[in-house]
C-alpha cells in the first residue's frame, strides 16, 4: 500500500517540476538483519523518486559496500545521503540517519530541493559568516518524527552544510538510536550537538543557531 496519498503525490510532483534544477542522487544504506526501519525508509525514498525523473535512488547494503559507507561517514542504518547528481556527484554533507517520516518527511523534501538547486535562502550575513569556516564542523540534530519543531532545526543545519563544504549536518532519529541519544543526553528534541563541544536544545532562529556554530570554532581555536 502506497505511503503517499494521490493528493500528496500530485502536490509533490508539481513542486519538483517547478523547483528541481539539477539531478539528485539519493544513496540509501541498509542492513538486511537488525534494522527495523530499513524497509519503511526504502519505501519512502522509492515513492519520492517516482515523482520526478531528476531523482535517482541507489541502494547499498552496508555490509557489502563498506568502503562506500565509510566514504560517506555512514556508521548506522537506515542512512540516506543526498547528493547533487549530474557530471560528478557533489556531496553537500547532508545525512539522514533513521527514517525520514512524520514531520521529518518535510526535511527530506527540502533537502532534495536545496541540493538540486545548489543554493539556499539563508540570510546574506549568515552566508558570509559560514564562508569563513575553514575547519570541519559536524552538526548532529536529534529528532523524533512526532516533533513539529524539529524540521526547522534539521533544515537549517542542512542549509548551512550546503553553504560550506566543511560542514556536515546529520538528522538522527533518537528512538532508533537510543545508545547514541543516551550518550548525548537527549532528553528533549530537537537537540543539536556541534563537534561534541557545544550542545543546545530547541529550534533556534537562524542568527542564534549561527552563533552556536561560531562558538564551537572559538572554543577549539586555543
Amino acid at each position: 500500500m502506497p505511503l503517499l496519498s494521490e493528493k500528496d503525490r500530485a502536490y509533490l510532483q508539481d513542486m519538483f517540476n517547478k523547483q528541481l534544477v539539477e539531478p539528485v542522487k539519493i544513496l540509501y544504506f541498509f542492513r538486511l538483519i537488525g534494522c527495523d526501519y530499513c524497509d519503511d525508509t526504502r519505501m519512502i525514498l522509492k515513492e519520492v523518486s517516482e515523482l520526478s525523473d531528476k531523482i535517482e535512488v541507489e541502494e547499498h547494503n552496508v555490509e557489502e559496500h563498506k568502503e562506500l559507507a565509510e566514504k560517506y561517514g555512514v556508521d548506522k542504518v537506515p542512512a540516506t545521503v543526498i547528493l547533487r547528481g549530474g557530471e560528478g556527484d557533489r556531496d553537500y554533507g547532508i545525512r539522514f540517519f533513521g527514517i525520514p517520516s512524520g514531520y521529518e518527511f518535510t526535511s527530506l523534501i527540502e533537502a532534495i530541493i536545496h541540493v538540486s538547486r545548489g543554493e539556499t535562502d539563508l540570510q546574506e550575513g549568515t552566508k558570509e559568516e559560514l564562508s569563513k569556516i575553514d575547519r570541519p564542523v559536524h552538526i548532529q540534530v536529534f529528532i523524533t518524527p512526532t516533533c513539529p519543531y524539529c524540521p526547522r532545526a534539521v533544515v537549517l543545519a542542512h542549509k548551512m552544510a550546503i553553504e560550506n563544504e566543511n560542514i556536515r549536518a546529520d538528522m538522527i532519529e533518537s528512538i532508533e538510536f537510543p545508545d547514541l541519544a543516551n550518550h548525548y543526553r537527549v532528553y528533549a528534541v530537537p537537540k543539536i550537538v556541534v563537534n561534541d563541544v557545544v550542545e543546545f536544545e530547541g529550534a533556534l532562529p537562524e542568527p542564534q543557531f549561527l552563533e552556536k556554530v561560531v562558538e564551537v570554532l572559538e572554543k577549539t581555536e586555543a
